[in-house]
Parts: C-alpha cells; structure tokens; sequence
C-alpha cells in the first residue's frame, strides 16, 4: 500500500483550519476559512474526488477525524460522501474510547503504536491509504518516511504562521513531480513522489 497526503497549504506552508473561523485556533490562528475563496470545483474538487476514488482506506488524527465524522454521515446521498462514509478509515488517537467511533468502518490506533502499526500497513497489499488535514499525524509520517506521495492544493495566500505538515528536523527529503493542474482561482494541485534512495 501506499501513503498518500492531500493537504491545502498557503504559500508559506500553513495546513492550519482551511475550512472554516472556528476549525482549529490554536495559537490564536485567526484566519481559519482561507481557502473558500480559492476553491475551484473542478480542479480541487476532482483532486479530492480522484484522490478518495483511488484509496483502500483514510487515515487521520483525532482532531481531524471528529470533524469529519460529525460532517459526512449527515451528507449521504452524494457519490462522494458516500465514498468517504462506506471507505475504511482509521484514527490515531490515544484519548478516542470505542465507544465514539460513529464514523461507519472506523478503527482507532493507539497512538504510541501509530508508527509501527502503519509500517505493518503500508507494507501489506492494497490501494492508497489516505490522509487529508492531521497536520500532527502527517509530520509524524514524513519524519518517519512513510510518505509515499504528497498532493498538495497550493493556495496563493500568505497566512504568517499557523500549523504545518513539514518536520523541522533538519533532515532533507527529495520528491519529484509528477503532476500539476491549474484552477481558475489560482490555486494548483501538485503531485510530489518520494524518491527513494537505491
């Protein structure tokens, strides 16, 4: 299987709460909703749509599971929620009981067995395994190198400061593209591929 990340970024980096004022303020972030503007349907929409069509499971952290899961279940109908409601999907979380998993076909990870039950995963047979949004989650994985590829909807906005994906261990990591799309708000969807060393 593989990993793959689908994030919306701003120019500097930001993943910090696109959807909406009140999704994530931690750190006083007050700019949460800045990716509405740029939304372009169809090429940020068929990333997502062509992302989620493509994978055997989602991964997330508990922050951005209990979002999800308090929107989708309510959006049945559409081919796309219904998708994300009838794909498997896992969370990390250390502090989730079984008992709040209500998000159809959701499996917890403790999260101090995260690493070495994602390396089990990774290396079985399957489709893509998913991650959108988990910023925390998402470091863990490129720290580890676990990434397999990131898809990331670059927003032309500069947010000065707020949460990244990016690990700031001073270690370097090579990627090379693989695809691009261009929408009519500005935004691009690039498509990053780790390379691996031979």
């Amino acid at each position: 299987m593989r990993i793959v990340v689908i994030e919306f970024i701003s120019l500097d980096g930001v993943v910090q709460a696109p959807g909406g004022p009140e999704e994530d303020t931690d750190g006083g972030f007050a700019h949460g909703g800045w990716m509405g503007a740029f939304f372009d349907p169809e090429t940020v929409g068929g990333a997502f749509a062509a992302t989620v069509t493509g994978a055997d499971a989602l991964l997330y952290g508990r922050r951005t599971w209990q979002g999800m899961a308090a929107a989708w279940p309510e959006r049945a109908g559409d081919p796309f929620a219904d998708r994300m409601n009838e794909i498997p999907k896992y969370v990390v979380s250390e502090t989730l009981g079984d008992d709040e998993l209500t998000w159809n076909n959701t499996t917890r990870i403790p999260g101090g067995e995260a690493v070495a039950h994602l390396r089990k995963l990774r290396d079985g047979d399957g489709g893509d395994i998913v991650v959108m949004g988990s910023p925390t989650l998402v470091r863990t994985l490129l720290h580890e190198e676990l990434v397999d590829e990131l898809r990331l909807v670059i927003t032309p906005v500069i947010l000065g400061g707020g949460k990244t994906i990016f690990p700031g261990d001073g270690v370097m990591r090579a990627y090379e593209l693989a695809g691009t799309s261009a929408g009519g708000t500005g935004v691009q969807v690039c498509t990053y591929r780790r390379v691996r060393e031979e």
